[in-house]
């Protein structure tokens, strides 16, 4: 099997935290220019790709700005920075556990995405540690949701990053979450729930079908007072949105969490009341380039088991 060659670095550096846009120009002769293939497929507003091209925004593998009229070359590379987006800050900190030449390992806050996407750019764990590391080549070996705390593995160097991302992919990583819900007497815990868990693309909640099981969940409560529990939850499987949807299936639906069982809305900006309580607690596995085994806990305390009143009101 023919490799595929990899892209050049970017002759950009990073802009607060975050990466310069890669395009490559795909194969063809559609295009003329590079400036027509851009208008074509990035649908930006009128004039903004020939903005950027006159003001030099736009470059080349060398670093050069692409001007204008240069001729379309398939295969080639440009660059270049997107407006960063106006986001709410959010108010909560990022806390590294471990740090070697390998991996860091911090301890996301509710709230904060782990990588940029759409609307969360520079407010995500990503961008935020490459600034207060001071490691611009750190990236995210897997993701938390968004609304979820808790523990994320992030990787040193690019060539180690596919090392730490089988490790999640293979299944080979224990996985320990907690979670506050409702407490019921009459459910029959510990258990392990199976179903087959589907996401489509634009749709908020995830749902159960009929079919194979995909996600296997296990459900332990831990301690139970005033009508919440605090339960133990190791998943299996990494189905979107999978404990939220087994445990809103046992009819303990995690609390604070504005999807399951039924779909309120997504949690708007700057709304930092009653976060998802649902914890990434532990992380264990053995390091794929080290061969040192290791087990991360966070010390995180869930707020509606803490000081409900707190976290409710």
């Amino acid at each position: 099997m023919r490799r595929r060659t990899p892209p050049p670095p970017s002759p950009l550096p990073q802009r607060d935290g975050v990466d310069p846009v890669r395009v490559r120009l795909p194969p063809g002769d559609a295009w003329a220019t590079v400036r027509d293939h851009l208008v074509a497929r990035l649908a930006a507003g009128p004039g903004v790709i020939d903005g950027m091209l006159d003001a030099g925004l736009i470059v080349d593998a060398s670093g050069h700005p692409v001007s204008r009229d240069r001729t379309y070359e398939p295969g080639m590379f440009v660059w270049f920075h997107r407006d960063l987006p106006d986001e709410e800050r959010v108010p909560f900190t990022v806390d590294v556990l471990y740090r070697d030449e390998h991996m860091v390992v911090a301890d996301k806050p509710h709230f904060l995405a782990t990588t940029p996407r759409g609307s969360h750019v520079t407010e995500t764990a990503l961008a935020r540690l490459r600034r207060q590391l001071g490691i611009p080549t750190l990236g995210a070996a897997h993701r938390l949701d968004r609304l979820t705390a808790g523990l994320v593995l992030f990787t040193v160097r690019p060539e180690e990053r596919g090392a730490y991302q089988t490790l999640f992919r293979d299944r080979r990583v224990a996985k320990e979450y907690e979670a506050v819900a409702p407490y019921d007497p009459g459910l029959d815990l510990p258990r392990t729930v199976r179903s087959r868990i589907v996401k489509e693309r634009g749709v908020l909640a995830a749902r159960e079908v009929e079919g194979d099981p995909n996600a296997s969940s296990r459900i332990e409560a831990l301690e139970h007072r005033d009508g919440r529990a605090r339960y133990r939850l190791t998943p299996y499987t990494g189905q979107t949105h999978q404990l939220r949807v087994h445990m809103s299936t046992l009819g303990v639906p995690i609390l604070g969490d504005p999807l399951y069982p039924i779909v309120t809305g997504q949690v708007a900006a700057g709304d930092f009341r009653r976060p998802l309580q649902l914890l990434a607690r532990a992380l264990e596995f053995t390091d794929p380039v080290t061969g040192l085994d290791h087990r991360f806990v966070s010390p995180r305390v869930l707020r509606a088991w803490s000081s409900y009143d707190e976290w409710a009101g």
